[in-house]
């Protein structure tokens, strides 16, 4: 990718940042994929609690307005996606922790080190995980790469929504 298109990303952003955090919405991340005479801007976002097919509505529905008021995407024609995080994007940040409380993440460590358990708690600067009946506290700067790990049939203590 360019530098001028890392620019362009950088500022659509910072663009989105403010307006979408009064939808208590974040934006997780932002591409911008050349597709023939027109480009795809990808926004994905997420929440406490996991985003709705509403909050995407609403989110594609405000995105749309900051760039129909902004000069940021040019003159180029676009087409818009907007997501949600999606569970194959690694955990980079504490608040990627905290919404997946309770789910089975594999860790790698900057040690070369990885071990497998679900999240109990975590913090701005760790998680404790399940780690087969033990508990082990991660400390995220210690974390090389995280990844939530797709369980089906999962038995759960909690009821059903």
């Amino acid at each position: 990718m360019s530098s001028h298109q890392d620019a362009t990303r950088d500022r659509i952003e910072a663009e989105l940042v403010d307006p979408l955090s009064v939808m208590d919405l974040d934006v997780e991340a932002v591409e911008i994929t050349p597709a023939g005479k027109r480009r795809v801007l990808r926004v994905a976002v997420d929440k406490d609690g996991g985003v709705t097919l509403d909050d995407v509505a609403d989110a594609t529905r405000e995105i749309s307005r900051v760039l129909d008021e902004s000069d940021v995407m040019g003159e180029m024609p676009y087409t818009l996606e907007v997501t949600s995080r999606g569970v194959d994007r690694p955990l980079t940040l504490p608040r990627h922790w905290r919404r997946n409380e309770d789910r089975l993440v594999k860790a790698t460590l900057t040690d070369g080190s990885s071990l497998t358990g679900r999240i109990l708690t975590s913090s701005e600067e760790s998680a404790t995980l399940d780690v087969s009946g033990a508990k082990h506290e991660v400390a995220y700067a210690d974390v090389a790469k995280a990844l939530v790990q797709i369980e089906f049939n999962r038995k759960s203590d909690t009821k059903d929504d």
